[in-house]
């Protein structure tokens, strides 16, 4: 058993009672006795038909010896654990969250994984929790999440923090703080109208995506020809997930697994799977992005421009108008012209906005029409003046 340091003993009276036994519920730890101020815990060893461990948890931080025995319950855990007690204090003092461990498995020595590997791996993360944040904020799937995201889908990503790394070939933790707390989930899955964080809401949304990502592999793996992926974007799957599940994997990495840990304060009742994806599953889900991007990755497009072009056969009615702007869903807002046709009062909208200057944001579906891009299925057309 590793001793606490001194310094270490120093932070444990600041410890609350409620830390300990969210910290105690998040790893498996069952309470097992109650002695009034204190309670027996103790941790069942799956495969280990020896006797459990066991620890006592002071509940009363009257007494002068509370420090003590939280001191003696950190020694403990940091020897189950095999951590040292200075990292068990740490996340002990951590915020209600949830995690989730990324195993790496790169050539080299075990816990060490190479610079030129870990760096993408670690953008790839940050676009997975992106476009998990994205689906979860969005009001409908999206086969093709737009390139510009929503504030809250920013703050999210900016509130996941990277932890200290973890045993084994390269386990890099990630922790996402809870903004608050709800009554105790029933289902994993559950879509119900209850409030909850909308943090524990993406972390829930990425998990049931990461499941319909590796089915839509295996799927394409067992028929030997690409599944549909589009029938599996209602449970939040998108090109733009698994682009970053290719990156995380690198370009020949042998694979790698997301394994998932849920906030005590609010418990799922379902076990969670760990999530393996190989070299095989990973090709096929780069296979799949792209082809949801060349088959849907131009519906529901916003057209920022102007007015360059009007025609129509007759003084009234629709009428052919040329839009030279950008799109604002693609990062790159390359230049071109976008033909389409409006109905009379978008079309009378658009004359008035090519005399005066204004400015059109279209949206729409884009198709290509004889090499020229073309919008459809208009759904909304909207003039910004020069003034705004």
């Amino acid at each position: 058993m590793i001793a606490i340091s001194d310094a270490e003993f120093s932070q444990v009276n600041d410890l609350a009672t409620s830390s300990l036994l969210r910290y105690l519920r998040g790893r498996g730890w069952t309470p097992a006795r109650d002695f009034g101020r204190g309670q027996l815990w103790v941790l069942e060893t799956p495969g280990d038909p020896g006797e459990p461990y066991e620890v006592m948890v002071p509940l009363d931080r009257g007494p002068r010896d509370y420090a003590d025995r939280v001191a003696d319950l950190v020694e403990t855990l940091s020897t189950v654990e095999a951590r040292r007690p200075a990292d068990v204090l740490r996340e002990m003092a951590l915020p209600s969250a949830d995690w989730q461990f990324l195993r790496l498995t790169p050539p080299g020595p075990s816990g060490t994984a190479p610079l030129v590997e870990l760096v993408p791996a670690l953008a790839g993360l940050r676009d997975l929790m992106t476009s998990a944040a994205a689906a979860v904020a969005a009001p409908e799937p999206q086969p093709v999440q737009p390139a510009n995201k929503p504030q809250v889908v920013k703050d999210h990503v900016a509130s996941v923090r990277l932890d200290q790394t973890r045993v084994g070939s390269y386990v890099v933790a990630v922790h996402t703080p809870l903004d608050g707390q709800t009554p105790t989930q029933t289902s994993l899955f559950d879509d119900s109208d209850r409030w909850e964080p909308f943090a524990r809401r993406v972390t829930r949304g990425l998990y049931a995506a990461m499941i319909c990502a590796r089915e839509a592999a295996d799927l394409t793996l067992r028929r030997d020809e690409l599944a549909d992926f589009s029938q599996f974007t209602p449970g939040g799957l998108s090109a733009n997930l698994c682009e970053a599940l290719v990156k995380i994997g690198g370009e020949d990495g042998p694979g790698f697994s997301l394994d998932f840990t849920w906030s005590a304060d609010l418990p799922v009742e379902q076990t969670t799977e760990r999530i393996r994806l190989g070299r095989p599953q990973l090709e096929a889900l780069d296979a799949g992005a792209k082809d949801l991007r060349v088959r849907l990755g131009r519906r529901n497009m916003t057209l920022v421009g102007s007015v360059v072009r009007l025609h129509r056969e007759m003084p009234h009615g629709p009428g052919a108008v040329t839009i030279a702007g950008y799109f604002d869903d693609r990062d790159e807002r390359r230049a071109r012209r976008v033909r389409m046709t409006l109905d009379a009062h978008a079309y009378g909208r658009a004359a008035e906005a090519h005399r005066q200057g204004d400015e059109v944001i279209v949206r729409g579906d884009v198709m290509a029409q004889s090499g020229v891009s073309a919008m459809e299925n208009i759904s909304s057309f909207t003039v910004r003046h020069v003034s705004e």
